[in-house]
C-alpha cells in the first residue's frame, strides 16, 4: 500500500520529532537549554570586589572559581540565560554617608565584568534583549540595588542608576532606613514615608521594578496600594514553611500574585529550611538584645559568638527549595513565582543546589512531582519576562 503524499509526509514529520528524554534530570537539562533560567539576585559581584578589589587577572570567572558560588561555566551548566547581579553595599553605609558612591563603584564593576567577557555576557538594558542576548548563547546581565538607601534620598541618582542598567531597587536591606521600615529592624514609619512613596511612583515612572525583599509586611500593603507596575520580591521564600521574617506570609504572597507580581525563591539555608530559619530569626532578637547589653565591641563579638556556637547546623535539601515554589505557586499562582537564588550572598545553602551550576537539579525535583513544561517554563524565566514588560508598558504609559 503506497501512502498518499500529504500522510507520507506527516508520518515522516511524526518520525523526525525529538522524543522528550526519559530521565528527569536530562529533561532538566533539555528544558533549561530551550528557556533558561532567569536568576533574580547573585551577589558575585560584592565577594568579588571584597577579595580582589576587580581584578579580573587574579579572578578570572572564564574558569572555575570554586571560592565562589557562581563563575561563568557554572551558569552555563545550571542553564542560567539572565542574571540580575545585585550591586548591594551594606546598611551602615547610610550612617556612613558614602552609600551612593560605593553602589556606583558596584555597578562600575558590572560593567567592567560585562566588557572584560563579552563572549559570556552583554547588559540587557530591556526585557525584549533579555531574550535576544539569550538566543545567541550569551548571559543577559541586569542589575538590582539591594537597599534603597543607595540614592541617598535623591530621585536624580535613582534615574541615573536606571540608565546606567538597574532595573530593580530593593527597598530595604536589614535596617529600617529614612523613608521604608525593613523586615528586620524597628519599624519607624508603619510602612512606606511620605518619600518612599514618591520613590515608588518615579520607580513606575522610569521602569525600575520594586523589589520587596527585606521589606516589612504593612511596607510591602503600602507599596502594593501605590504601585501602577507589578513588584517582585527578588529573594524571598515561603513564611509557612520557614518561620523567618525575611519570607513573605500566605497573606502577602496572594497578595502580590493578585497584584501580578513575582515572588523569587531565595535558596539560603535561612529561608528554606524549618530550623535554620528559626535560629536565624532568634539570632536578630539576640543581637539586638547583645548590642544594648555590650556598648564594647569585642564585647559584644565574643558575646554573639558564644550565642552561635549553641546553635544546631541545618542546611536543608533541593527538596524543601521544591517545597517553597510549589507553596507560593499554590498561594500566589504558578504565573507568579520565580527563582532567586541568593549565590554568594548567603553562608549556608541546602544539598544539591549549593552552586550555580545545580539549577537542573531543581527542575528535576518539580517534574518528578509532575511540573508540566509549561509551568516550569513560567517558573525559570516567562513570569519574569511578563513583568518586565509590564514595567516597561507602564514606564512608556507614564511619559
Amino acid at each position: 500500500m503506497q501512502l498518499a503524499p500529504s500522510l507520507l509526509l506527516l508520518a515522516l514529520a511524526t518520525a523526525c520529532v525529538a522524543t522528550p528524554p526519559a530521565d528527569p534530570i536530562d529533561r532538566a537539562r533539555a528544558l533549561h537549554a530551550q528557556l533558561p533560567v532567569i536568576d533574580g539576585h547573585n551577589d558575585l559581584p560584592g565577594r568579588i570586589r571584597e577579595r580582589t578589589r576587580v581584578n579580573f587577572d587574579t579572578c578570572d570567572l572564564s574558569k572555575p572559581c570554586p571560592e565562589f558560588h557562581t563563575d561563568l561555566p557554572r551558569l552555563r551548566t545550571g542553564g542560567v540565560g539572565a542574571q540580575f547581579w545585585s550591586v548591594f553595599v551594606p546598611a551602615s553605609t547610610e550612617a556612613g554617608g558614602d552609600a551612593l558612591e560605593r553602589t556606583l563603584e558596584q555597578v562600575d564593576l558590572v560593567h567592567r565584568m560585562v566588557r572584560q567577557y563579552p563572549e559570556w555576557l552583554e547588559l540587557a538594558p530591556t526585557a525584549a534583549d533579555v531574550e535576544r542576548i539569550r538566543t545567541q548563547g550569551k548571559l543577559a546581565c541586569m542589575l538590582g540595588i539591594e537597599g534603597g538607601y543607595s540614592i541617598e534620598g535623591s530621585l536624580p541618582a535613582l534615574r541615573l542608576f536606571h540608565r546606567l542598567g538597574v532595573r530593580y531597587m530593593t527597598l530595604t536591606h536589614t535596617l529600617t532606613t529614612a523613608w521604608a521600615d525593613s523586615s528586620t529592624d524597628e519599624p519607624r514609619h508603619g510602612g512606606l514615608a511620605p518619600f518612599g512613596e514618591e520613590v515608588v511612583r518615579e520607580m513606575n515612572r522610569i521602569g525600575m521594578l520594586v523589589d520587596l525583599s527585606h521589606v516589612s509586611d504593612d511596607c510591602v500593603r503600602d507599596v502594593l496600594a501605590l504601585s501602577k507596575a507589578p513588584v517582585i520580591a527578588s529573594h524571598s521564600s515561603a513564611r509557612a514553611l520557614a518561620n523567618h521574617p525575611r519570607n513573605l506570609s500566605d497573606e502577602l504572597l496572594a497578595a502580590i500574585g493578585a497584584h501580578g507580581g513575582v515572588v523569587m525563591v531565595n535558596f539560603g539555608s535561612n529561608f528554606i529550611d524549618p530550623v535554620s530559619a528559626e535560629q536565624a530569626a532568634r539570632t536578630l532578637v539576640v543581637q539586638r538584645e547583645l548590642k544594648a547589653r555590650f556598648p564594647d565591641k569585642a564585647d559584644y563579638d565574643k558575646a554573639l559568638a558564644e550565642f552561635r556556637a549553641t546553635l544546631v547546623a541545618s542546611r536543608g535539601t533541593v527538596e524543601l527549595v521544591a517545597d517553597h515554589v510549589e507553596h507560593i505557586a499554590r498561594v500566589a499562582g504558578v504565573e507568579h513565582v520565580g527563582l532567586g537564588s541568593d549565590f554568594d550572598g548567603v553562608g549556608s545553602l541546602p544539598e544539591g543546589l549549593d552552586s550555580a551550576d545545580l539549577y537542573p537539579n531543581l527542575t528535576r525535583v518539580l517534574i518528578e512531582r509532575g511540573w508540566s513544561d509549561a509551568n516550569l517554563r513560567k517558573l525559570c524565566g516567562e513570569n519574569v519576562l511578563r513583568v518586565l514588560r509590564e514595567a516597561e508598558r507602564v514606564a512608556r504609559a507614564s511619559n
